[in-house]
């Protein structure tokens, strides 16, 4: 039909490991406004799993500083590297935290993540995808982001052959 806009429907949503850049999570949920955080914590839940006793930290923008949010982080013995909401408000995310060197490296990494999205809707079939229903949508983002993946290993392979050079 013509004149009618396009709605969001569906959010996709990564986790990444920080040292490489590489989607270790990915998933898609309906976008009702609340499904980023519980997203986050259902992937970190699994992270833990597969890692149990690994430290994990957790960085992410402004709009995950609730004290809710930080609160499961640490039941979950996951450090939050969540940038501080401190616009009118207090943060929930602990000052000790927030000075630490290993958030200031967090808060620089966490701009990687975009690069997955960018890469999904200018290579990959994400801006328009032509499925239907969560589970299909969520099949083609993690293969998009698998694929992602590779041509991220293949680059950060060329990086090291030339610094071997």
């Amino acid at each position: 039909m013509e004149g009618t806009a396009s709605e969001l429907r569906f959010m996709g949503h990564t986790l990444m490991e920080n040292r490489h850049g590489l989607v270790v999570g990915a998933m898609v949920t309906q976008a009702d406004g609340y499904a980023e955080r519980e997203a986050a914590k259902a992937m970190v839940a699994q992270a833990r799993q597969r890692n149990p006793e690994t430290e994990i930290t957790l960085g992410a923008d402004k709009g995950y500083d609730a004290a809710e949010f930080i609160e499961a982080l640490q039941e979950k013995k996951v450090v939050p590297h969540v940038a501080q909401n401190k616009s009118g408000r207090t943060s929930a995310v602990p000052d000790a935290i927030a000075t630490s060197e290993g958030y200031a490296i967090s808060q620089e990494k966490r701009k990687l993540i975009e690069q997955g999205f960018g890469w999904g809707k200018l290579i990959g079939p994400i801006r328009q995808v032509m499925v239907r229903g969560v589970k299909k949508v969520g099949l083609l983002f993690t293969m998009t982001m698998a694929a992602y993946n590779l041509v991220r290993m293949r680059s950060l392979g060329q990086v090291r052959l030339e610094v071997a050079q």
